[in-house]
């Protein structure tokens, strides 16, 4: 190889893509999706919900300092994790029923990548005006017009990541407290750490990175195609009337040509830079752009609407064959994450409603397992948790069962007894008890702690052991 060959280019640098702006039903939708959603998360934590004078009055709320999670009826506790588990499997489970009806809904309306993508596009422009201006202004060189324009835009773009970021940390903090101290430059250093980070994470996914998010980064673009199949609701383009295309002038005969006139629309208004017409493709967020796009240089055309549309593969083949079409709605797949989400949903709202509102919790010592007293009784010791999920303040009474002449002491500061031990509202009290009786015959005896409510009815128990030598 010579010199003077041009090198290998192993890379190329991605091309920037500047959407063009475009209106109809599907354009309509997102920005009712995207006023919808930016409303619920810049509102819901200023909601309010009494839940008594010792708990939070947010209704949504996540309380790292207590340790527990509040929204609206519902209270979680870090005993119950596994409600959280519940939650993972069903948004996990109604995304992939989503999918498997409407193809990438999730992507293309409500997924916070697009949301917060489309709000920053639209501010691009209104600053520096539609697709062909902004391609212009991008490819010009440094002057007055440009600095002001792209400081105008990166200024909104920050402002919007900001009011993200402050947003977001009001779902942890009581949110009018906490907007009363950031008006007066108060706010706290790990609270000011959490806005910053999420207003350049903001800044940079939205402004920046966009559609890279969803290609190289979002792992669901790469399995989605393991939840279609003949029946998923796809965006696809009809080859069949759209083939051949071809430049059209008006007055032109449609004779031996398709419908589709090669005009681009719908390449320029994908905020993906994707090409519908090649087919499904992985990038596609299913937005409905393109639909849009088609429709209204086939309504300028006057001819049908629909060369590009929603559909799925089982009708695109049934209407060549003149077949009988489908419902897409009512198949095995849906049937079975409709059942999923109605078994998963129905436990964790029977499991809420029958929530204990006290636990019981005892840990046995385990060095010594016991101590011989002189009079030749034993002593067990323990550790006991009493978990009031109410939010008022309790007094409980400890009895130990299964354990002949069994007497109860509970060590603590100031005078405590086992027959009434005070627990604060929403609060977990720990205490020392020793447990004492004769020697049973066995070395290892099931003992049963019961924890009665005074003046209530709720009460708990809870299995343990008591030794009274080695085994």
């Amino acid at each position: 190889m010579s010199d003077s060959a041009a090198p290998v280019k192993l890379f190329e640098k991605k091309e920037r893509i500047f959407p063009k702006r475009v209106w109809g039903t599907f354009r309509k939708l997102k920005w009712l999706a995207m006023v919808a959603l930016l409303g619920i998360y810049y509102l819901a934590p200023f909601l309010r919900w009494d839940r008594g004078p010792h708990a939070p009055d947010q209704a949504i709320l996540i309380d790292m300092p207590a340790r527990r999670a509040y929204f609206f009826f519902i209270e979680i506790w870090p005993q119950e994790v596994y409600y959280l588990t519940g939650v993972l499997i069903l948004a996990a489970v109604a995304l992939f029923f989503a999918t498997s009806l409407f193809g990438r809904v999730w992507c293309g309306y409500a997924c916070p990548q697009t949301v917060w993508t489309d709000l920053f596009v639209w501010v691009e422009r209104i600053v520096q005006g539609d697709r062909a201006k902004r391609m212009r202004l991008a490819k010009a060189s440094w002057g007055f017009e440009k600095i002001w324009k792209m400081a105008l835009t990166h200024s909104l773009w920050l402002v919007i990541g900001l009011l993200t970021g402050g947003a977001w940390v009001f779902y942890f903090n009581d949110a009018p407290t906490l907007l009363e101290n950031i008006i007066h430059l108060d706010v706290p250093m790990g609270v000011l750490g959490w806005i910053l980070a999420l207003t350049f994470s903001t800044y940079l996914m939205a402004g920046f990175a966009r559609e890279q998010v969803c290609m190289y980064m979002c792992p669901y673009s790469r399995f989605q195609s393991a939840m279609f199949d003949r029946d998923t609701l796809i965006i696809g383009y009809d080859e069949k009337r759209g083939e051949p295309r071809g430049k059209y002038k008006k007055g032109d005969s449609w004779d031996d040509r398709g419908h589709c006139v090669d005009c681009t629309a719908c390449v320029q208004v994908c905020p993906m830079g994707i090409d519908i017409r090649d087919g499904l493709q992985m990038e596609c967020i299913a937005c409905g752009l393109c639909i849009d796009a088609c429709d209204n240089i086939m309504d300028k055309l006057e001819l049908p609407r629909g060369l590009i549309r929603y559909d799925t593969t089982h009708n695109q083949e049934a209407r060549e064959t003149k077949t009988k079409e489908r419902s897409h709605l009512l198949r095995p797949r849906t049937v079975y994450y409709s059942a999923i989400l109605a078994i998963v949903g129905g436990v964790m709202l029977y499991g809420l409603m029958h929530r204990a509102p006290v636990e019981l919790h005892v840990l046995h010592d385990r060095n010594p397992l016991f101590v011989k007293l002189s009079d030749g009784r034993v002593r067990n010791g323990y550790d006991v948790k009493i978990l009031n999920k109410t939010h008022e303040d309790k007094t409980y009474q400890l009895v130990v069962e299964g354990l002949e002449g069994a007497e109860v002491r509970v060590q603590g500061a100031g005078k405590l007894d086992a027959t009434a031990l005070p627990v604060f509202a929403d609060s977990v009290a720990h205490f020392r008890v020793f447990v004492t009786a004769d020697k049973p015959k066995d070395i290892r005896s099931e003992v049963d702690f019961r924890l009665e409510e005074i003046g209530g009815a709720n009460t708990d128990r809870y299995d343990a052991v008591f030794m009274s030598g080695k085994p």
